[in-house]
């Protein structure tokens, strides 16, 4: 009896320990080391003409830089449009700037800083825009390529991704060189002609900035949003992409004698080639609260308070019930683990020939802690023995390095963006997605991934969709963000 009591009494004194623990951890509670811009004296955004530059927006929409993934499918004409309509359309940014076209169509803008002894800063946004999907057109409420300006928005392809940024940024320079602004930091506007098709124009503009000894002190591009009715919080989050996923497609074979399928084998390439595919994605990469996304979590978490602070407080205790509910949202799951995507499969030619070859593909994209080896690897793990040959379609594209959350060029995004969400919650994030930033890496200290719309989930699902389309309200905060941040880092 005596020794029932002391294990009872040992038990309630564990409990406590551990109830105790979890109250101080909880009350502690801060988000990691996320500096918040407080300490930035934000320069003003000079006056613009919103009208006209609607009226831009519209007519940029209007020339389809249309990237497709063969190259030799691309209109080229339609990108030289794009460069004389821009020559047109902003002279005082012209003639600040100096421009360069490479051979691909990617543009290159700098304005010198008259301090060549501070770092530059970079910031892009790509031209060319994805297809409109063939019979959907009759879908949009207005033609894709029109621009329409209608319902206080500018509709069409690439309104949001990316022609809003670029514009955005044309506008936001014209009027800072118009109101005779002079940086004393350089800045780089880089402009990618194939950012849906691969980014290899980023690739060789980074290249040349690399030759010609440039080392920025940040890069801002695309990527997350002010997303207004964020998950956890159910408000508005400042959401900067810190880092992306990586990318890789496998290629998986199975290879068999063929032959006619009345007469079949027990195995053939395409049973083969299933079990394989099943193995694949039956075996996952598990989540880990790691990295961005758990840096996320922390930022919606604390601003939650309640039972999420509690439990995001103490992952020690309530990892397991954190990751069955992010694994319920597979866009929330998708930032804390590599994600497997069965994609194609391909087979024989005719119902009724059994194949020689059997081959399906499956997307990658692979989180910051790991790498393309431990996708070839934990792949070839769940194949086992079963004979098929793994291999990569293109070389694979490695996670993106991780940059700070208390850079200055941090700081001067932060407070720019700040200034149009003082309410909203402050919170760095990945990037699942892929981006031309990517390809500054070794050209810039850090690179942020931004775009300073204000949209909700719903909204966010237009882009590469069918009804694509700019509101104004958040292309003139766009355009006020860009001369903010330009005008504070560099001025």
């Amino acid at each position: 009896m005596a020794k029932g009591r002391t294990i009872l009494l040992g038990g309630i004194a564990i409990l406590a320990v551990a109830a105790g623990a979890v109250a101080v951890r909880t009350a502690t509670f801060e988000p990691r080391d996320i500096a918040d811009g407080k300490d930035v004296t934000l320069a003003p955004a000079p006056p613009f003409d919103l009208d006209a530059a609607v009226q831009h927006l519209s007519a940029a929409a209007q020339i389809p830089t249309i990237s497709h993934q063969d190259p030799a499918d691309n209109q080229i004409a339609e990108w030289d449009r794009l460069h004389s309509w821009l020559a047109a359309t902003y002279p005082a940014e012209h003639k600040a700037m100096t421009r360069t076209i490479l051979p691909n169509r990617t543009l290159i803008y700098h304005w010198p800083g008259s301090d060549a002894s501070l770092a530059p800063i970079i910031v892009m946004a790509h031209q060319d825009v994805v297809p409109v999907t063939e019979g959907t057109e009759g879908d949009w409420k207005y033609p894709p390529f029109s621009g329409a300006i209608a319902e206080n928005a500018v509709w069409g392809r690439g309104t949001v991704d990316d022609k809003g940024s670029l514009i955005g940024l044309f506008e936001a320079i014209e009027a800072l060189a118009g109101a005779g602004f002079q940086p004393k930091r350089g800045i780089y506007l880089v402009s990618g002609h194939d950012e849906e098709a691969g980014g290899s124009g980023a690739v060789s503009a980074a290249q040349k900035l690399k030759a010609d000894g440039v080392e920025a002190i940040f890069t801002i591009d695309e990527g997350s949003v002010v997303l207004t009715d964020t998950p956890v919080i159910d408000g508005p989050a400042i959401m900067i992409g810190i880092g992306e996923k990586g990318y890789g497609t496998l290629k998986v074979t199975a290879n068999a004698p063929g032959g006619h399928s009345s007469m079949p084998p027990a195995q053939t390439g395409v049973t083969t080639l299933a079990k394989a595919v099943l193995a694949i994605a039956d075996h996952p990469f598990p989540l880990e609260i790691r990295g961005p996304g758990a840096s996320m979590l922390e930022a919606l978490a604390a601003k939650k308070g309640g039972t999420t602070r509690m439990a995001v407080a103490n992952r020690w205790l309530f990892a397991p019930l954190l990751k069955r509910q992010i694994a319920a949202s597979p866009s929330t799951a998708a930032a804390f683990h590599t994600t497997i995507a069965p994609t194609m499969l391909e087979g024989s030619p005719k119902e009724n020939v059994l194949p020689q070859s059997a081959n399906a593909l499956i997307n990658y994209r692979i989180a910051p802690w790991n790498s393309s080896a431990d996708v070839m690897a934990r792949a070839k793990e769940a194949v086992g023995d079963l004979d098929v040959d793994l291999s990569w379609v293109k070389p694979p594209r490695e996670p993106s390095r991780i940059s700070s959350t208390n850079s200055q060029g941090w700081k001067w995004i932060v407070a720019a963006a700040r200034a149009d969400a003082p309410d909203a919650v402050l919170t760095p994030t990945l990037v699942v997605a892929g981006t031309d930033s990517r390809s500054m890496e070794p050209v810039s200290k850090d690179v942020y991934r931004f775009m300073p719309m204000h949209v909700s989930l719903k909204e966010a699902a237009m882009i590469h969709g069918t009804n694509e389309h700019m509101a104004i309200g958040s292309f003139k905060r766009m355009i006020d963000f860009y001369a903010r941040l330009i005008a504070t880092a560099t001025g």
